[in-house]
């Protein structure tokens, strides 16, 4: 029995958990990542709380979780398109938000097991509202480098890491949504290259955020939950592969708005939620 059957042995929306649901849901979130560019798991969270039934804390792991395994799937297939060495060649842009978002998923994760459940579901929420304004920008307007001197740009670049980890952790996602338009502001980086160093930052950083919620007791939710979440990172793996191929069929006005207001609305439903 899982962590969230043992609390709520009643749950209406228990049944709701089978295999062919659980592709299907993370395929469907795969799609709309992928006509975009990310991994949408910043979708998927509210899926797994309102559609499976699982408390906020689970929720976030096993979101971690397919976060990690769509992250690991996409990074080689990110590579054949950005050369390896032309990435490589960017290494202090990595290590400078690194040196950031590792301490941010570690105290990102800690903040999350030791919130109690109410102020979990609002923490989520607006950090929903979060992840929608970042989508908006990033994808409707032009984003022009700031201008720093290299004094300022590394802890810029540091600060900026940490809040990022945080998110992160806190959501149970990959972070591409706030790591791109920061590598394009920061270090102007171009908008291919920084989908390649995102993934380069948000592995380690998710790893990170991933070790500190082994160590607490809600971890177990992945454990009994490991079939269901096999299933559903491989609905979202293939989603993304679909998704991918249908970029650019769908024209950013109507994709992008219909995209935040999900976001918003899956915000609201987790302000609210009991």
């Amino acid at each position: 029995m899982s962590t969230d059957q043992a609390l709520h042995p009643l749950h209406p929306l228990q049944p709701k958990r089978s295999a062919p649901a659980a592709f299907g849901a993370g395929a469907a979130i795969g799609v709309l990542g992928g006509m975009i560019g990310l991994g949408g798991a910043e979708f998927r969270l509210p899926l797994l709380i309102g559609l499976f039934g699982f408390a906020a804390l689970s929720a976030v792991i096993l979101n971690k979780a397919m976060s990690l395994v769509v992250v690991l799937v996409a990074l080689p297939a990110r590579l054949a398109t950005v050369p390896a060495a032309e990435v490589a060649a960017r290494w202090p842009v990595a290590v400078n938000l690194l040196a950031g978002s590792l301490f941010g998923a570690w105290a990102g994760a800690s903040w999350a097991v030791r919130m109690r459940s109410t102020t979990l579901y609002k923490v989520l929420a607006a950090l929903m509202l979060l992840m929608a304004a970042a989508l908006v920008v990033t994808h409707t307007t032009t984003l022009d480098t700031l201008t720093l001197p290299p004094w300022a740009q590394i802890p810029a670049g540091v600060a900026a890491g940490f809040g990022i980890g945080v998110v992160a952790a806190i959501m149970g996602v990959a972070g591409g949504e706030l790591l791109i338009p920061t590598i394009v502001l920061l270090f102007g980086q171009d908008i291919k290259a920084a989908g390649s160093l995102s993934l380069l930052v948000s592995l380690p950083t998710m790893l990170v955020a991933f070790a500190r919620y082994s160590r607490d007791g809600s971890f177990a939710v992945l454990n009994t939950n490991l079939g269901f979440t096999a299933v559903m990172a491989a609905g979202s793996v293939a989603g993304a592969v679909l998704g991918g191929l249908l970029l650019g069929v769908f024209p950013e006005l109507v994709l992008i708005p219909a995209l935040a207001v999900i976001l918003l609305v899956s915000a609201a439903k987790l302000a609210r939620h009991d």
